[in-house]
């Protein structure tokens, strides 16, 4: 039963690695959190991403869905989910841009951006490697958008490895 199971999951994983399909993507990032209140707590940050296949494209421009999953090292956490863009400029470069509402925990009482719901906005550009993989620098940028009378907001500096399939 177990060698029929890792068999089966064996051929499935050749079967959608040789279909062609739009690319999905699992993406991780590395960077440094630098929240815009004086006394608010910097730290490194990590975020694991996820972005389906595109729902639209025309010329060089792609749309899809996305959602991520970010925290740092003070405990502060971040999950959201939203429409990203891709442009791609040639073969390699691209450059991304997402917006995607979500929830926010913060770790220190310092760290509060003024609400649970913040929005994440991604500017990126990224170049695409050999491998199904691509690398990019992001710039990420959290806060609620003025609905809460605190909005100090957090910038976040990213170095992102993608991996489609």
């Amino acid at each position: 039963m177990k060698n029929t199971l890792l068999c089966g999951l064996a051929a499935l994983g050749l079967a959608a690695t040789a279909a062609p399909a739009p690319a999905q993507e699992v993406i991780v990032g590395l960077g440094y959190s630098d929240f815009s209140l004086g006394n608010a707590i910097d730290s490194a940050a990590i975020e694991l991403e996820y972005q389906s296949a595109p729902f639209y494209s025309v010329g060089n421009l792609s749309v899809s869905w996305g959602a991520v999953l970010g925290t740092d090292l003070e405990g502060d956490a971040f999950v959201g989910a939203g429409i990203v863009n891709k442009y791609n400029f040639d073969d390699r470069w691209f450059a991304e841009l997402s917006l995607m509402p979500g929830a926010y925990f913060e770790g220190p009482a310092v760290n509060d951006l003024g609400d649970t719901l913040e929005f994440r906005t991604l500017l990126g550009l990224g170049y695409t490697l050999k491998n199904n993989a691509a690398l990019s620098l992001a710039f990420v940028h959290k806060s609620n958008a003025g609905i809460s009378t605190t909005n100090p907001g957090v910038n976040t500096v990213l170095l992102r490895y993608h991996y489609r399939f």
